[in-house]
């Protein structure tokens, strides 16, 4: 018997993702991968999967999905607001960082994320996705990946890898980074900016508008004046890259972000501090706050200890 989940609402943004796929910028292509790394090295660990095991990445709603098969030892992971609905109709309030069994007939209903923006559904053994070198996750401009690299659409099967329900219930606690600053490193074109538009760079703060996706995360607030030029040669481009386009306002380059560009780079986001600022939802303030590469390496030793605690 096939096990699948049926998707009755495909949710907002619901994509397959990994870590990522690696080492083909030269080609045009970026890693992808998800968004939260903490978040979905978590979803896995909650029903005992390896940390590189391709999830159900979703944003904001996720979605509606009836279990066919099974029974599946699964988790949602993040701030997320979601119900188990039983094959009889019975609702029960779902809690987030800990797994659960769902049996065929059974409906998983994940409404939103709370005060953030992505969240992760995943299930022991895993889902059946074909790799595309090397990693299963989506890029939907580009349309690679799992699912013909297309977002989830309703009437569509999810099958999984049946495997036995050996893994226990397993709750993890998990705390969001609540603060608004975000760290980052000069970027190769910090220099092009006036004196005034560096301080104001670092000491005012930007909002989180409504152009944000897996790309890019424009931002509005204190304009910054490029006294040098408004274009470079396009470059190499790496996630996290702050650039200032022609009306100043700072976009920060998230994980589908273009392999090369030519608009001046004022700064670099951590690694340290990238999952914090991909869950600021619209609207939302952050504040930048320079430090050196020692700080960035110290502040990724601890990223990496806090990952490998779960």
């Amino acid at each position: 018997m096939s096990n699948y989940f049926k998707i009755l609402r495909p949710g907002i943004n619901s994509t397959f993702q990994d870590l990522g796929r690696f080492r083909l910028q030269h080609l045009g292509i970026p890693p992808s991968g998800c968004m939260d790394k903490l978040l979905l090295s978590l979803s896995n660990k909650l029903v005992g999967n390896k940390p590189s095991e391709g999830v159900l990445e979703f944003a904001y709603q996720g979605p509606l999905f009836e279990l066919v098969g099974g029974p599946a030892l699964v988790a949602v992971s993040g701030k997320a607001n979601f119900n188990i609905i039983n094959k009889n109709g019975e609702i029960k309030e779902g809690t987030p960082n800990e797994s659960f069994v769902v049996s065929n007939g059974d409906k998983i209903d994940i409404l939103s994320t709370i005060n953030s923006v992505y969240g992760y559904f995943s299930i022991l053994g895993g889902f059946k996705l074909k790799e595309i070198k090397g990693s299963v996750s989506t890029l939907v401009r580009a349309k690679i990946g799992p699912n013909n690299g297309e977002k989830l659409k309703s009437e569509e099967k999810i099958f999984f890898k049946k495997s036995s329900l050996e893994g226990k219930i397993k709750k993890i606690h998990f705390d969001f980074d609540k603060d608004n600053m975000i760290r980052v490193m000069k970027g190769l074109q910090f220099d092009y900016f006036s004196k005034k538009s560096q301080g104001d760079f670092f000491s005012k703060e930007y909002k989180v508008t409504k152009l944000a996706d897996r790309m890019g995360m424009r931002l509005e607030g204190e304009k910054l004046e490029n006294t040098v030029s408004k274009n470079i040669r396009s470059e190499g481009i790496t996630k996290g890259s702050i650039q200032i386009p022609g009306d100043g306002q700072p976009i920060v380059l998230l994980s589908d972000h273009p392999t090369i560009g030519g608009y001046p780079k004022i700064a670099n986001v951590i690694t340290a501090d990238y999952d914090k600022l991909v869950q600021k939802t619209q609207g939302s303030k952050i504040k930048f706050k320079l430090v050196d590469l020692a700080v960035a390496e110290n502040a990724f030793e601890d990223y990496i200890t806090r990952l490998n605690n779960f």
